[in-house]
């Protein structure tokens, strides 16, 4: 299995895309670290760097200009970004949320964790996944 090289969170709050790329940095320094702060950015900077995808992608659910939702099924309308597994990595731990994003086809649902060493421990156990073999919606970590 092909080893993680790059991630992708798109997130529209500061405080948190920090604490994400710190605990990233912290579990493998050698992952490369991109972000857009909403969906429009995201598509954006994906239909501008074919040659240069990340292997996961992280979408926050509530952002403002296009929300993951929506960057999530255009995400999977386009041939070239579909294989990209996508974690929902947002607050919400609605019921409606977790079982929406698993029709629209996220991979994971992750409620954002508050601790700092919890974020660790998501992002380190997200990271260790043979992701080849599950590309399909999991239980939520």
């Amino acid at each position: 299995m092909k080893k993680i090289t790059a991630v992708l969170l798109v997130d529209d709050d500061e405080e948190d895309k920090n604490f994400f790329r710190e605990a990233l940095y912290e579990v493998d320094p050698t992952v490369q670290y991109l972000q857009a702060s909403d969906g429009q950015q995201a598509l954006n900077m994906l239909h501008t760097s074919y040659d240069m995808l990340p292997d996961l992608i992280f979408l926050d659910l509530n952002m403002p200009v296009m929300g993951g939702k929506q960057c999530l099924q255009e995400i999977l309308k386009s041939k070239y970004l579909r294989h990209i597994p996508i974690i929902i990595y947002t607050t919400s731990r609605q019921i409606m949320d977790i079982e929406e994003a698993k029709k629209l086809g996220a991979a994971f649902f992750i409620t954002k964790p508050v601790y700092f060493e919890d974020i660790r421990r998501v992002i380190s156990e997200v990271l260790e996944i043979k992701w080849k073999d599950r590309l399909r919606f999991s239980k939520p970590l």
